[in-house]
């Protein structure tokens, strides 16, 4: 039965971390969900969940950085401004009523798959926008906000993040999947992980079977947004915006 359970995590986290990597978010529309199917409590299963997608975050890394690193003074910004909304969310969490969050999360989420149909330009060309001081503010804020959300509801909020590289900082779907992917996936919801862990508990022993399939998937993920390019990757994305989106709201 052990090893019966950590292959059906392992298979749970490949497929939930492929399509996240490949979408620039979205891993906890199965992940968590399965989490707590399996019986762990919401915190718990939040908190295991967090440290596993650190791995995503490694994998699609060692796949992206052998095309181009990362443009370190923007990669630094985003750190910045969204680790200290992660902590802060994460803090929150323990305080907010999960199901109202949960619903107003998914409309906003559903929204942004919706504004990215409407626009089928948009994300396909890379354009720098919004580099200046005004611009930097703005983004800034946004993504602290973001870092809240991340910090808390883990579903779908790397998708937040990769939509809004593409629409306020004029990045193509593919970069900004990479920096959503790398700094998110490793550095957000590493500072998310650690600071759960201190406030609740986590699964140790369904974690290997967990990391080995987000480290997979997130390689695999990030290959084949690579090779596919911005077309599919918009595409992916919009149809994992609508599906977390609607499994909020749903429930």
């Amino acid at each position: 039965m052990y090893l019966l359970e950590q292959l059906l995590l392992f298979v749970i986290s490949l497929l939930a971390n492929l399509f996240s990597a490949f979408a620039g978010g979205g891993a906890g529309l199965i992940q968590l969900p399965a989490l707590i199917f399996l019986g762990l409590p919401f915190a718990v299963a939040l908190a295991t969940h967090k440290v596993a997608s650190v791995a995503l975050g490694i994998g699609a890394t060692l796949r992206h950085l052998r095309e181009e690193p990362l443009e370190r003074r923007f990669a630094l910004y985003l750190l910045a401004t969204g680790l200290p909304g992660v902590v802060l969310g994460a803090h929150l969490i323990i305080h907010v009523p999960d199901r109202p969050a949960e619903i107003a999360l998914g409309l906003l989420t559903a929204g942004l798959g919706i504004y990215s149909v409407l626009r089928p330009g948009l994300g396909q060309v890379q354009a720098v926008l919004h580099r200046d001081r005004w611009g930097h503010g703005v983004g800034g804020l946004v993504l602290f906000g973001i870092g809240v959300l991340n910090g808390s509801l883990t579903s779908g909020t790397g998708l937040f993040v990769t939509l809004w590289l593409v629409r306020w900082f004029g990045l193509d779907y593919r970069r900004a999947v990479a920096y959503t992917l790398i700094l998110v996936g490793m550095f957000w919801n590493g500072a998310g992980a650690l600071t759960l862990g201190l406030l609740s508990e986590i699964r140790w022993n369904w974690l290997p079977a967990l990391l080995l399939g987000s480290l997979l998937g997130g390689y695999l993920g990030a290959h084949l947004a690579i090779v596919k390019g911005n077309r599919w990757i918009k595409r992916v994305y919009e149809v994992i915006t609508l599906a977390v989106g609607a499994k909020l709201i749903l429930g």
